[in-house]
Parts: structure tokens; sequence; C-alpha cells
């Protein structure tokens, strides 16, 4: 049961663990050759900033950038893969692409670039689906994920104008969107159904006796042996 369970943790960790990695590697190439991938980010309404709808969460602007990224995508993408195996990887990739299709539609003209739309997709995603699903154990996962990332909500607002809020807001959006989706696939509410007393087997239902006033009949037999004659 333990390397059981020790293997289904290293299978949700493998999905967030390499995309993280290629986020540091992509980062780690243009800090080194001294480059700016930033013009590879969504321009909104714009063919050149079409291209941006692949890549814009795998460019970040600093490593302060990519760090704050990278520790909440590790956590909550582990989570999605570990209690949502069946649904996790179609629910990232479309987060991943809406994300970008809606920031392209609709944002302000500026390169927008950061995986903070997606970071912002789980969030909204493990955020409701616990709670819809009426299942206790993703009820306790929502209630984590807002004790730990709840402050991320003020980050659907433009309070920062230097900060894509934009994209944070489709992202929770397409979470949310997502999460309705597909409520009926995954892990759902336990259903506990108590057998009534009939339905149990007599040999289980320790609590039925003989009744006192109606005692079992009981066979008395009587047999002759002869004596043996010496």
């Amino acid at each position: 049961m333990e390397k059981q369970e020790k293997n289904k943790l290293v299978n949700a960790l493998f999905y967030p663990v390499l995309f993280v990695t290629v986020l540091g590697l992509v980062h780690l190439i243009q800090f080194v050759f001294d480059i700016r991938l930033s013009n590879y980010g969504v321009f909104p309404r714009d063919t050149k900033g079409l291209i941006g709808i692949l890549t814009m969460p795998l460019i970040h602007g600093s490593f302060s950038h990519l760090f704050n990224n990278s520790i909440p995508l590790l956590i909550l993408g582990s989570s999605l893969f570990y209690f949502y195996k069946k649904i996790a990887l179609k629910v990232t990739v479309w987060i991943y692409l809406m994300v970008g299709v809606w920031t392209w539609v609709y944002a302000r003209e500026a390169y927008h670039i950061g995986a903070s739309g997606l970071l912002y997709g789980l969030f909204s995603f493990l955020l409701l689906s616990g709670f819809i699903r009426r299942n206790t154990q993703l009820i306790s996962l929502s209630f984590a994920v807002i004790f730990l990332y709840g402050s991320l909500v003020w980050g659907i607002f433009p309070i920062d104008v230097t900060i894509s809020f934009e994209g944070h807001l489709w992202g929770f959006v397409a979470g949310i969107i997502l999460a309705l989706y597909y409520r009926k696939q995954g892990p759902q509410k336990v259903e506990h159904v108590w057998k009534e007393e009939d339905d149990l087997d007599d040999e289980d239902a320790y609590w039925k006796k003989e009744s006192l006033d109606n005692p079992p009949k009981q066979e008395v037999r009587y047999i002759y042996k002869p004596t043996s004659k010496e």
C-alpha cells in the first residue's frame, strides 16, 4: 500500500516538475545569452501576438517573477494530478490555451508574459471543484487552497498596472468553467449505503436471536442398546 501511494505521488509530481523545469531553462537561456523573449508574449488583437498563445506561459521577466509562479505551480499542479488524475492533463491544457486566446482577444495592448494565468486557472479549479462534487476529501483540499493562496483573488483586479491582471482574470474564469464542465468526471461524492435488516444475512445480524417466547423445537431420541451376553 505504501509503495502504491508513493508511485501515485511521484506520478502526480511528474508533469508539474517537468513544466517548471522548462520554465527555468527558458529563463536561464534569456539570462545566459542576454536576450529578451518578451516579444513572444501575447500582444492582443495583433497577428504578431498570436504566437504568444503558446509561448506566453513559458516566458518570465525576472527570476523573482519565475520563482513566484514556480512554487504555486508545483503545489497546485501536483494537487491536481494527485486528486484529479483522470482529467488533470485535459484541465491543464485547456486552461493553458483558454488563457492565451482570451488574453489575445481582450487585454491591454502590451506584451503579456508569464504562467500566472495558468496558475490562477489551477487555483480556481481546485477551489471550486471540491464544493461542486461534495466530496469531503476534495472539500478539504479546497479549504487548503483557500488557506494557502486565497490572497491570489486580489490579482484579478487592476490594482497594479504593471501586472497582467487580464491573464489572471481569464485564468480564474477558465478554472471555474472547467470545474463546472468536468464536474461529472473524476472523483465524485462518496455515497454511503446502509443495508436494511432484511438485507443482512442471518449469520451477520448478531442482534437477531430466537425469541424466548417461541423457542426452537427440540428433538429427543431414545436409542435402545441391548446388553452384551457373556
